[in-house]
């Protein structure tokens, strides 16, 4: 049960926040789309990797879960993906680079002041680019945002990840912005 009274209980994790506060459901729905949609040269399913990494490392379970989902529909691999990222991608085929990155984005998770010019020479042997590296650094700090905010509020969220195939669908299809 949610810490406060939702406009409708019923919707889990972020949605039901989402619906309950129009005025910053939009700048939030906004921030999202820009961020794991807009135009970079990290996909959209890399970018939904970092969300749902940095997000199990928050212990978020509906942000990972839900985005580790956007990230199989956009990859169309089956559901273990959404196990790999909590076994901080060990089984999973991932290059080089996005490998980098999420050690950037691990850091960050921690504290930004945890990544070092070390992690960013990594990167960019990887071929990752001052855009690429940006990017990350700022999915995961909005991801630490929206998980506390999230958990915070005490949301409920479905516990299976079967649960968030069809949501993971629709935010790979038809993305995060305000309709509100």
């Amino acid at each position: 049960m949610a810490h406060i009274t939702l406009t409708n209980p019923n919707l889990p994790g972020i949605t039901g926040l989402l619906d309950y506060s129009k005025v910053t459901a939009v700048p939030l729905l906004n921030l999202a789309e820009a961020l794991l949609r807009s135009d970079s040269s990290l996909n959209s399913a890399e970018c939904e990797l970092i969300a749902a990494h940095v997000s199990y490392l928050n212990d978020c379970h509906f942000c990972h879960t839900s985005h580790a989902a956007a990230a199989v529909a956009h990859l169309g691999c089956d559901a273990s993906l959404i196990d790999d990222i909590k076994e901080n991608f060990a089984s999973t085929p991932i290059s080089p680079k996005l490998r980098a990155l999420l050690d950037i984005a691990t850091k960050v998770q921690i504290g930004g002041k945890n990544v070092l010019p070390e992690d960013i020479a990594k990167a960019r042997e990887h071929q990752a680019t001052d855009r690429e590296i940006h990017d990350t650094v700022l999915i995961a700090s909005a991801f630490c945002m929206y998980n506390r905010y999230v958990d915070g509020l005490g949301t409920w969220a479905p516990q299976q990840k079967e649960e968030y195939l069809e949501m993971g669908q629709e935010m790979a299809l038809v993305g995060y912005e305000a309709q509100y």
